[in-house]
């Protein structure tokens, strides 16, 4: 439509200026049709905004509260989860001040009953702090950061004794702090969601409780970025590295119906759910703003055998990555302080490498500034090609104002990153890729806004 109007407007000109036509018509179109920058400075400046003095002093602050264990006092000003999580809400709130009250600050309490041999032997209560900064255009569509309040040592069931938890999970925590304090200068069309949950050491629990109230609330969650343990660079192998970290992702979402799974066995997608679409986001953001940092993409639900707060978003069917250090040290994890041999234990803040910290919070702050002023993904992505020479995708038009366009990717099968795109302007849902034949790649549709900033690439639907 755009392109007749303007082919029109310039036949009228070239009757009046005796122009050459083809002078005049092509610049206009490359112009109309040219995708935005890909390079969005904002993001850039948010990358490397994050404060490690603030994160550190963050860091101390929990960990000065003796212990974060689920179970431990509730009632103390000074030491325990209730202390912890009250001095949270509290910070949030003088963030909230600093840009005239910009976050809603909410506590989401449950109670998780006791059984007996559990890591809950008596009903508790679990409660997690969020703050919200609520999006101007799409406010129903979520992105969030977390990290976990609570701290454990050797015993699991231990919650009276010291367990500082600098690094699991208080850099997790500050990051997410640090964050709120970056991302509330700015304005966003979605909504940005800032959460310390509680309860993960124990089960789960705080993330489950905000997954369930999400649902019930009919938001639709984009992105949940888990932080545990962002703050250490020297691992038990040996290795002292400051650069890399591991972004886990599953491959595909445990919600997908039965005919969805069927279908893959003959379309293909198999590591291409919702998750790792994140997780390839998270990844293409570090290298373009962070290119001193080196992503790793692992393609786990989570490290061998244990878990995160991301797992009970994916459970709900909820995009969600967890963003960690490369190299861990398991004396500095669920330990009782101590030195044997002259070997040190416990998770302690000596160990914490607050730079390191800050440049994860930017990771995170850069992909949550990108998704939240990005436009709503398109639907209904569909592809048509098999026995032919050409592939052909097809979309439903995303929502909203401020659409650029949309960007076609796709890649070999084997490749673990998107490595050939080609914008679409908007107004137009389908594209035909000459040449591309549909078995030996895969595909996938972001929307691109006219800022520059792309939404999470989508995978063609089958067998819904």
């Amino acid at each position: 439509m755009l392109e007749s109007t303007l082919i029109r407007m310039i036949v009228v000109a070239h009757r009046l200026a005796s122009v050459p036509l083809w002078l005049g018509v092509l610049p206009l179109l490359a112009a109309a049709q040219a995708p935005p920058a890909t390079f969005v400075p904002r993001l850039d400046s948010i990358a490397h905004a994050p404060s490690a003095d603030r994160i550190g002093a963050d860091i101390q602050t929990l960990v000065d509260f003796g212990t974060r264990h689920t179970l431990s006092d509730t009632l103390s000003t000074t030491r325990g989860i209730g202390a912890a999580r009250r001095w949270i809400h509290a910070e949030f709130e003088r963030i909230s001040a600093d840009c005239g009250g910009c976050l809603e600050v909410r506590y989401v309490r449950s109670i998780v009953e006791g059984r007996a041999n559990s890591r809950i032997p008596e009903d508790a209560a679990i409660v997690s702090v969020i703050a919200i900064q609520w999006g101007s255009v799409h406010p129903d569509r979520w992105v969030m950061m977390s990290g976990d309040i609570d701290s454990r040592i050797s015993a699991a069931m231990n919650a009276v004794d010291d367990a500082p938890g600098a690094n699991d999970n208080a850099s997790g925590m500050a990051g997410t702090l640090e964050a709120a304090r970056i991302l509330s200068r700015h304005r966003f069309p979605k909504t940005l969601v800032f959460a310390g949950l509680a309860g993960e050491e124990q089960g789960l629990h705080g993330g489950a409780a905000l997954a369930a109230q999400i649902i019930d609330s009919g938001w639709t969650v984009e992105a949940v970025l888990n932080n545990d343990m962002i703050g250490n660079i020297a691992g038990i192998n040996g290795v002292v590295d400051s650069r890399e970290f591991r972004i886990f992702s599953e491959p595909t979402s445990p919600t997908e119906s039965e005919a969805s799974r069927r279908a893959r066995r003959v379309y293909g997608g198999e590591v291409d759910g919702p998750s790792r679409q994140l997780a390839r986001y998270v990844e293409r953001l570090t290298r373009s703003y962070l290119p001193e940092l080196e992503p790793k993409m692992i393609y786990r639900l989570d490290r061998f055998g244990r878990g995160g707060h991301h797992r009970p978003f994916n459970d709900a069917g909820m995009p969600g990555v967890r963003i960690m250090e490369a190299h861990e040290h398991y004396d500095r994890q669920h330990q009782d302080i101590r030195t044997e041999d002259g070997r040190a234990f416990g998770d302690v803040i000596a160990f914490v490498d607050f730079d390191y910290a800050a440049r994860l919070t930017g990771v995170n702050a850069t992909v949550l500034a990108g998704l939240a002023a990005a436009p709503p993904p398109p639907d209904g992505v569909q592809l048509r090609g098999a026995v032919s020479a050409s592939t052909t995708v097809r979309w439903d038009a995303a929502a909203g104002d401020g659409l650029a366009g949309y960007r076609v990717y796709w890649r070999d099968t084997t490749a673990p990153q998107w490595q050939w795109s080609r914008f679409v302007p908007a107004g137009t849902t389908g594209v035909t890729l000459e040449g591309t034949i549909i078995d030996d790649y895969l595909f996938g549709v972001a929307s691109v806004g006219a800022n520059g900033h792309e939404s999470l690439v989508q995978f063609p639907t089958f067998g819904r």
